[in-house]
């Protein structure tokens, strides 16, 4: 497939996109499942092995960078999109979709979408993603606690463009998974604002689980973000300010699934940026409370609006 091609949507913002919650991400997830399988000529949802395994392009790492017009809690109903989306090829069976959301009118509903825009140049606003899937497998028809690397049969993305390297999240997920913490090394401009505090929650079979039976991506983010809205509780805020909040930069890995009936543990620190009070950032690490396994992380940085703060 030529580099240069990219897949365009005109986008009108309905009730099923917008929220305070994980709406939009779950949107722009079927949108990157709708890219891969019209650029990789392959069924994405029925996708099964040679052997008629059922195998799903799974998400391992999900970033979302805010605008100033256009961000992921920012949208209302009729708001009007245009959305490009370029995928590329990431090793083995691994795919990574970037997605630029720009406001109608923009002059860039068309625009060439190179990585360099999203990655260094990003317009001021305009929201941008990244997806980086891989297929995956269970490795026990009963249980989502085991998955392997599974690529399905036809599946092709050999004529993809490849991702410059200065741009791969390979390092950055890696650390990240093995420190439990996208904030390792700590951010420069930004300390440690009180102590570690930890949340349970249940995993609730009715919203949390997708068609597959496994937990759903977007499930992370609404479970990440209702430990940052008890976080925010705990110092004070208003569940009005919470709703208002605009995200800048929100990163999510994904490392492991879990059963109908499991607990998880989140622990939450935050980091205040030490010269704007209202700019910090929340580093959430998501565990099964049973065996101590590590199923996400999430570093979500947020701006307050100062008229609310």
């Amino acid at each position: 497939m030529p580099e240069n091609t990219a897949l365009h949507r005109k986008v009108i913002v309905a009730p099923g996109m917008c929220s305070g919650g994980s709406l939009i991400f779950g949107r722009i997830g079927d949108w990157t499942w709708e890219s891969v399988a019209e650029t990789c000529r392959t069924n994405v949802h029925a996708a099964r092995t040679a052997e008629g395994q059922p195998t799903y392009l799974s998400f391992y790492y999900y970033r979302v960078r805010g605008g100033k017009v256009v961000h992921p809690h920012g949208l209302a109903f009729g708001d009007e999109l245009e959305v490009t989306s370029r995928v590329f090829q990431f090793g083995g069976g691994s795919v990574l979709t970037l997605h630029r959301l720009a406001p109608t009118g923009s002059g860039l509903g068309t625009a060439f979408l190179d990585p360099a825009e999203v990655y260094e140049t990003p317009d001021p606003e305009c929201m941008y993603a990244e997806t980086l899937n891989r297929w995956i497998a269970r490795g026990n028809p009963g249980s989502n606690r085991v998955l392997s690397e599974t690529v399905p049969d036809g599946f092709d993305n050999a004529d993809l463009p490849r991702l410059p390297n200065q741009f791969s999240p390979r390092t950055l997920v890696g650390r990240a998974r093995g420190a439990g913490s996208f904030l390792t090394p700590a951010p420069p401009g930004f300390a440690v604002a009180g102590g570690e505090l930890s949340f349970e929650y249940a995993l609730d079979a009715v919203r949390d689980i997708n068609g597959a039976g496994l937990v759903y991506f977007a499930s992370y983010f609404s479970i990440f973000d209702t430990a940052l809205m008890r976080l925010w509780r705990g110092l004070g805020r208003t569940e009005r300010q919470f709703l208002q909040r605009r995200v800048i930069d929100q990163k999510v890995g994904f490392f492991g699934n879990a059963d109908l009936g499991s607990l998880f543990t989140v622990t939450a620190r935050r980091w205040q940026n030490v010269t704007d009070p209202l700019s910090e950032i929340a580093d959430l690490e998501l565990r099964d409370s049973a065996s101590g396994r590590l199923l996400a992380v999430a570093a979500i940085e947020t701006e307050t609006p100062s008229t609310l703060a």
